[in-house]
């Protein structure tokens, strides 16, 4: 089996500083970390991977030791024993400074630092997806959102516990992790039957049949800015759940833009699609086409190609931010009769016999292919 090179597995080169490399850990670890891959085992082991690289080549005698031999030279300097101290304290900094540690954001599952509160059942800060349509969002709007928050249960405080009364989880003896080894690596683990907590209900709270919380029902208004996309995310602060100290988290609003029957948008940028007859094309015309703000003058020039496209600038949309508007593009869909009649049909033969060869353009392409295929069967 071929063995994978710690230096590829973090991504940079052998002769990578510690700065580089703690830099790729970084970026790696966060990228594979369970709590942002639930249940995928590809990126479990791939985590498992990065943290076995990082423990080795962020030491420095074994990383000279790895250099020289390879991953065998590391037999008997600790590669079985898990995280050197160092190494640990380290691996901790990177993942209290990622995950916010004890307050809060994904959780690392390392480390005391980073377990709930045992009385904190629920996360602070939840998010709604609220639908807009598309003009809302380009033009900026009002909406009234009705929510849900969470409360603490005042019988239990917020325990879900009888009396507030608790218990040691007898799994992981109060410490919330448990100690996991696989091959050459030691990680903790979040323990699963207290999910963190160090600690386990006894008996649950009849009043909140041991949630911890009850629900209140909420009503904000928020004012959408001008030039919102799909999936952009507002934060109303201090509407989201509330805690033991009487403190509300914050409520986060993802914006789901539906679609327009005509307009098409790309970033700040709006596209539109502008049916022409061909006899429009070839003679140039000047024909009014729908606009975000009204209408605008398209000018087809003599002999427009089918998909050509006509820029307006500052006809888009306003950039979230700045304010800066983008670009209107009005592409051309070349549109052919679906049927003619016997005086058309004279019509257009006429039509084509006076433009003479011009008319057809095969015979002058493919006249060379024709007799370099006919020397090919001649004797």
């Amino acid at each position: 089996m071929t063995e994978l090179d710690y230096y590829e597995i973090l991504e940079v080169n052998k002769s990578c500083s510690s700065g580089e490399l703690k830099k790729s850990y970084r970026k790696l670890a966060m990228k594979y970390h369970p709590d942002r891959n639930p249940d995928d085992k590809e990126a479990e082991e791939k985590f498992k991977l990065v943290n076995e690289a990082y423990q080795v080549l962020s030491n420095e005698e074994k990383r000279t030791i790895y250099d020289r031999y390879g991953k065998a030279g590391l037999e008997g300097h600790g590669m079985g024993g898990g995280f050197g101290s160092a190494n640990m304290d380290d691996i901790m900094d990177i993942f209290n400074s990622m995950f916010g540690g004890a307050a809060g954001g994904f959780g690392s599952g390392f480390g005391r630092a980073a377990r709930q509160d045992p009385g904190q059942k629920y996360a602070l800060d939840f998010e709604v997806e609220l639908p807009l349509a598309f003009h809302e969002a380009v033009f900026g709007c009002q909406k009234t959102i009705d929510t849900f928050y969470k409360t603490p249960c005042k019988e239990c405080h917020g325990t879900g516990a009888k009396d507030g009364k608790l218990e040691t989880c007898d799994y992981c003896g109060g410490q919330g992790q448990v100690i996991m080894r696989q091959g050459p690596m030691t990680f903790a683990q979040t323990c699963p039957k207290c999910h963190g907590r160090g600690q386990k209900i006894a008996q649950a709270c009849a009043s909140c049949q041991g949630k911890g919380y009850h629900e209140e029902k909420d009503s904000v208004t928020i004012s959408i800015p001008a030039g919102v996309d799909n999936g952009n995310r507002l934060r109303v602060q201090g509407r989201g759940n509330e805690g033991k100290n009487k403190r509300r988290g914050d409520l986060y609003v993802t914006f789901l833009v539906e679609e327009d029957e005509h307009f098409m948008r790309h970033g700040n940028d709006v596209y539109i699609e502008v049916p022409v007859f061909f006899t429009q094309a070839i003679l140039g015309e000047t024909i009014t086409i729908p606009a975000l703000q009204g209408e605008l003058e398209l000018e087809l020039k003599q002999s427009t190609k089918d998909k050509e496209q006509f820029v307006f600038e500052g006809e888009g949309i306003a950039d979230v931010h700045s304010g800066r508007k983008g670009r209107l593009v009005a592409q051309v869909r070349m549109v052919l009769p679906k049927k003619i009649n016997t005086k058309q049909k004279e019509l257009l033969e006429e039509l084509q016999d006076s433009f003479g060869i011009e008319s057809r353009p095969h015979k002058t392409a493919f006249e060379s292919t024709f007799d370099k295929i006919r020397s090919w069967f001649k004797s």
